[in-house]
């Protein structure tokens, strides 16, 4: 019998890369003009116990120092989001920052000096506060003009340089975060789901103008969302576990894709949407606009799988929890007892990395990006100053021969981007999850000098990147 772990054939073009965010690593959240945005705010609440972004990991100040490490790693690719607030502070100023503009500017050009792509996330979770303060954000459909203008002001600026873009990251998680919506005030309910799904809706809109402004204004490039992929297995063999499993795959993943693809919401997602009351209100263009939003790739970000079971129509409803959702009638989740979880029980699952490259696929026809997969752990330094990170080697060796199997399949993939290129603030566990290829020497409310230490996962990828992916 043939070892098929062993055939991998990464094309000579593919993009070995990392991620990162602006508000997680960049810092200086005040500095070059820069607004504040809600992602700013969030942080702060919690600024007694964890790191927050006024400093984060200081990329804002060392970018030239970290590119130099990317180019010695051998990275091709970097993916990376802009602020909104760098480029316009209060999120719809009259004229665009300077300040900001000329960051970025720096960054991108460090970048291909050093023959590194340059991917650019458009919005990651970071929307200016004073839109939320000026009409809630997401909830008011001006909020789709504003970021159209953003969306444009960048690829005018930019667009020159870079051949990849990313509207808008994990909108499906993003619509579960309450903090990020200006919506934690409000009390559990109908009317703040019925809100949650007209922002959902608002952002449809935003990225599908996004991605026909990429094509009109740089046709050159190429543009596709980057979601969160959450994929689900039966819990059992029960038929209605098998049911749950295709609700939950549906109604967080898909139905997310068939809109960005097709544009429109499929008539699944439109039958929830009426059974619970929410659909949101459209008005006369908006069909064109979602027409006209068809992307060019698909970029997914991919950590964990679920098992999903059936649970009763009057089980308690949960529909933010991101590990633990429950959707009464539909689906709950279940532990599965077939794979092992991180201390933050996310459930590692490479074979289901590779499930979900052929999911994707056989559903779209369209080429893959791999725009986040890594592992979120406690890294310490050792007595001798190294940290020995065997555990993500592990978690990624996995993860990337399972892509390469894909691959060997006949399925397209443009690139892998390891989240993340160096320790970054988690947005709900400051430094003391980390992800990164290079750690970032800092406690949780003292940031001392902000050394860089790569870890043994940095010489690890640097091997699998110069052999094409043939040494893991």
């Amino acid at each position: 019998m043939t070892d098929l772990t062993n055939k991998r054939s990464f094309p000579d073009d593919f993009l070995w890369g990392a991620a990162t965010s602006a508000f997680q690593v960049e810092g200086g959240y005040a500095e070059g003009g820069k607004g504040l945005s809600v992602a700013d705010v969030a942080s702060f609440k919690h600024a007694d116990q964890y790191a927050d972004t006024t400093i984060a990991s200081g990329f804002y100040h060392k970018y030239k120092q970290d590119i130099q490490l990317m180019a010695e790693l051998g990275l091709k690719s970097y993916r990376f989001s802009i602020a909104w607030t760098r480029i316009y502070p209060n999120g719809n100023d009259e004229q665009p920052n300077t300040e900001g503009i000329a960051f970025y500017n720096n960054l991108i050009n460090t970048l291909l000096e050093y023959g590194i792509e340059p991917i650019v996330t458009m919005y990651h979770f970071d929307m200016p506060q004073a839109l939320i303060d000026q009409y809630n954000g997401w909830q008011s459909r001006k909020s789709i003009d504003d970021f159209d203008r953003y969306a444009r002001t960048l690829l005018n600026l930019y667009g020159d340089r870079v051949k990849y873009w990313l509207p808008i990251n994990e909108q499906n998680l993003m619509i579960r975060k309450d903090k990020l919506l200006g919506l934690e005030h409000l009390e559990a309910g109908e009317v703040k789901e019925k809100l949650r799904h007209q922002i959902n809706y608002h952002m449809f809109l935003a990225a599908a103008r996004a991605v026909a402004a990429c094509h009109e204004l740089c046709p050159q490039a190429r543009i596709g969302p980057a979601f969160a992929y959450l994929p689900a297995y039966p819990a059992s063999s029960r038929p209605e576990d098998v049911l749950a499993a295709q609700d939950s795959d549906r109604l967080l993943n898909h139905y997310l894709t068939d809109t960005y693809v097709y544009g429109e919401y499929p008539a699944y997602y439109k039958h929830y949407l009426a059974r619970q009351g929410w659909l949101p209100e459209t008005q006369p263009g908006d069909e064109v606009i979602l027409k006209a939003g068809s992307p060019d790739f698909i970029g997914f970000n991919y950590y964990v799988t679920f098992a999903a079971q059936y649970c009763p129509p009057e089980t308690a409803a949960d529909y933010t929890s991101i590990l633990n959702p429950v959707l009464p009638g539909y689906f709950r989740y279940v532990p599965n007892d077939y794979l092992a979880a991180t201390e933050y029980n996310w459930q590692i699952d490479p074979t289901g990395f590779r499930k979900s490259f052929r999911d994707l696929y056989d559903r779209y026809q369209l080429p893959l990006m791999v725009t986040e997969n890594g592992l979120g752990t406690a890294d310490v330094l050792d007595s001798e100053g190294k940290i020995d990170d065997h555990y993500r080697i592990d978690y990624l060796k996995g993860h990337i021969e399972q892509m390469g199997l894909a691959i060997d399949e006949g399925i397209p993939v443009i690139g892998y981007h390891m989240w993340a290129f160096i320790d970054i603030v988690s947005s709900s566990n400051g430094f003391s999850k980390r992800y990164g290829l290079v750690y970032v020497d800092r406690d949780e409310l003292e940031p001392k000098e902000l050394r860089r230490v790569r870890k043994e996962s940095y010489f690890w990828y640097k091997r699998v990147i110069s052999s094409k992916g043939t040494d893991l």
